[in-house]
């Protein structure tokens, strides 16, 4: 790779933000077992207690605080003290999502809302925190958890979909800057994993990936440096050539994989 920044474990903390469950879990713990000490940071503190005592027998080591990534002022006060305490933020994976199926009819602007100002959101308030200090430092390394629902347009994802694309057009729009900086950004564009958010779906998810293997080739990517990891090859692949068709077609090949809407 190129010899932008890469984090090692003896340089400094990783964040994860949303690791009580999911992928942010299952790359917090991945990054512990590779010698990180990585800041896990969440809105359930009962199921971060539970990852820390996970993490106790593996090489590096899990801290916990409680913060939503809402709420911008709180989400900084912890990391000041924390990198007081602890040392610098060196890699940080902005994960925190949420997600729920949304219709056309009847249309839900609240619950829209939601999903941006968590999704989009919480990665503003996070890249907000670190990117001055980073860029003192002249080095650092951001991962922001994007998906490739946010290559199209799909289904009941209206939502989800266009936050998840939202983010990855930030990413692609600071990348020039951030490299000027010293500071490496990803963007991780995973499919269907085996997670709780995963569990909401009642359609088919094709290539779905367990959580532990997803959470390697994120960390393998982390390590590699390049501007997007994503996986499975397969699914990405297929969505970004669907990205290149006329709408016609995309939107009858996206009928007739999903079947969605039924027909009445």
């Amino acid at each position: 790779m190129s010899g932008l920044y890469r984090a090692r474990p003896e340089d400094g903390l990783a964040w994860v933000t949303g690791a009580s469950s999911g992928i942010g879990r299952g790359t917090a713990l991945e990054l512990a077992r590779r010698g990180f000490r990585v800041l896990a940071t969440a809105r359930s503190k009962e199921a971060l207690d539970t990852l820390v005592i996970e993490a106790a027998a593996l090489k590096g080591s899990i801290i916990a605080r409680t913060v939503d990534v809402t709420d911008a002022a709180l989400q900084k006060q912890v990391i000041d003290e924390v990198e007081a305490s602890e040392g610098p933020i060196m890699l940080a994976f902005l994960n925190a999502g949420i997600y729920w199926p949304m219709r056309a009819h009847p249309f839900d602007a609240a619950s829209f809302k939601k999903i941006f100002d968590v999704n989009v959101g919480g990665v503003v308030n996070g890249l907000e925190v670190l990117l001055d200090r980073m860029a003192a430092r002249g080095r650092g390394q951001i991962a922001i958890n994007a998906s490739v629902a946010g290559y199209i347009g799909l289904p009941r994802a209206a939502a989800y979909s266009s936050s998840k694309a939202a983010l990855i057009v930030m990413a692609e729009s600071l990348k020039i800057e951030t490299d000027a900086l010293g500071i490496t950004l990803q963007v991780v564009n995973p499919g269907f994993v085996k997670t709780p958010l995963t569990d909401k779906n009642d359609h088919p998810m094709p290539f779905l990936m367990e959580l532990d293997d997803a959470s390697r080739v994120i960390c393998d990517g982390f390590a590699r440096g390049g501007f997007e990891i994503t996986f499975p090859w397969q699914l990405s692949r297929i969505l970004k050539f669907l990205r290149l068709l006329p709408y016609e077609t995309y939107f009858s090949l996206i009928r007739k994989a999903t079947g969605y809407p039924p027909k009445r």
